[in-house]
């Protein structure tokens, strides 16, 4: 794929969704870090549907560390791999606490210190709370990626890289929150809706479903 068909994607994309957002529900950089680590091998519903209950009750690093494990977990149970989850939060709080000031770092090298949190989960922080123009890869990251031939690659750092070289930086920015809507809602794993896709003639996928 060129750079011409490349920014006809992302500009198609853009006008379709001028702001992108995550639709993890937040109102600080803490509450996002939760949520998306949360958000692990879950969906974002289900995580909403938690946090909607937990954060009016905690959603701060002191008072989510006040809970304890045994405190989180009823807020979280029905999110998959919750006991692991809340584990790893009570040590992120603790950690925030006692080396940040309570705030989220803003370097990934910290942020991948955290107890929970991988480079994706970082990538996630650091577009969406700090506006850095990095690119989360997830399952529909990478498969929208290497059908639509946008950046292809055998691994989520592979694509990666190749997703932040290869896209134009007026498109950096919310060039995560595109893909991954569009993989969730017409680029989907099994059956993708081509007919109803926006960027169907520009997208090199050879197995183009239109019924």
């Amino acid at each position: 794929m060129n750079k011409e068909i490349r920014t006809a994607i992302y500009a198609k994309l853009r006008e379709l969704d001028p702001s992108p957002d995550t639709e993890l529900h937040y109102d600080s950089p803490f509450e996002l870090l939760i949520a998306v680590i949360l958000s692990a091998q879950a969906t974002d519903i289900s995580v909403n549907k938690a946090t909607d209950m937990l954060y009016p009750v905690a959603n701060t690093p002191e008072k989510i560390f006040e809970l304890g494990v045994s405190g989180l977990k009823p807020y979280i149970r029905t999110i998959g791999l919750f006991n692991s989850k809340a584990g790893n939060i009570i040590k992120t709080c603790r950690i925030l606490i006692d080396e940040h000031g309570s705030k989220v770092p803003q370097s990934r090298e910290e942020l991948e210190k955290l107890p929970g949190v991988g480079r994706k989960t970082a990538n996630v922080v650091l577009n969406t709370a700090f506006g850095e123009p990095t690119i989360a890869v997830d399952t529909h990251i990478f498969r929208v990626s290497n059908r639509t031939g946008i950046a292809r690659g055998k691994t989520p750092l592979e694509v990666e890289k190749r997703l932040v070289r290869l896209t134009p930086d007026e498109f950096r920015k919310n060039a995560h929150h595109w893909l991954i809507l569009h993989g969730r809602y017409i680029c989907k794993a099994r059956k993708p809706l081509c007919g109803a896709c926006p960027i169907v003639e520009s997208c090199e996928y050879r197995r183009k479903q239109f019924s």
